[in-house]
């Protein structure tokens, strides 16, 4: 009885450890920053594609809406599919790519130094790189915000400008159609006012002239 009392013990410290590490991921995920996709997935940038597979998978597997009870899985798993959507996604990747690699360069000229620094391999470098690209991709996706929305003003005006010219050339077919539909009308107007004044004419009597004297 004891040793099934100890199992069952087992099983339990078992399933709060994995709770635990799945509300730790959760958390993780969600405070990490959103535009950097390689800290979202807890990856080095530069890893191969399949690492990118393999951590999406165990990460994915770990914090699945449907086998934790957390309310803020599905935000993490959302923000995980992202990232990795994102990171296998050749074009996206080499845009985080070469934000990274302008935030070490930035760092190193601000500093002054070269690539051959001894200081860009210690761990205080590593870390400040992280906080350098974070600035980089905000500036990027301000950038990228500006551009969409001048983009979306021209093509608004653009729109607007067709919209008017459509509505010129339906406003012109219309007043084309309305002429041609009276013209029949007018023309039997005038017909009859000429045929009208013939009539009178014809009828009109010649005055009879009075003898002189």
């Amino acid at each position: 009885m004891a040793e099934e009392d100890d199992v069952e013990a087992l099983d339990a410290l078992e399933k709060e450890s994995k709770e635990f590490d799945k509300d730790a991921e959760i958390d993780r995920i969600l405070k990490a920053f959103k535009l950097d996709a390689y800290a979202v997935l807890d990856l080095q940038p530069g890893v191969p594609e399949s690492d990118i597979k393999a951590c999406y998978r165990k990460k994915s597997l770990l914090i699945h809406p449907d086998k934790t009870s957390n309310p803020s899985a599905p935000e993490a798993f959302d923000r995980l599919k992202k990232a990795q959507t994102e990171l296998m996604d050749e074009k996206a990747r080499a845009r985080l790519d070469e934000a990274i690699a302008d935030a070490r360069m930035l760092l190193i000229r601000e500093r002054k130094w070269t690539v051959d620094s001894p200081e860009l391999k210690t761990d205080s470098f590593a870390k400040d790189w992280r906080e350098k690209a974070k600035v980089v991709l905000i500036d990027n996706e301000m950038r990228r915000r500006k551009q969409m929305k001048a983009q979306l003003q021209e093509e608004g005006r653009a729109q607007k400008k067709e919209d008017e010219e459509i509505e010129a050339r339906k406003r012109k077919r219309e007043h084309e159609a309305a002429w041609e539909q009276t013209r029949e009308q007018r023309i039997g107007s005038w017909r009859d006012f000429q045929k009208g004044g013939k009539e009178e004419g014809g009828k009109k009597k010649k005055k009879k002239l009075k003898p002189i004297g």
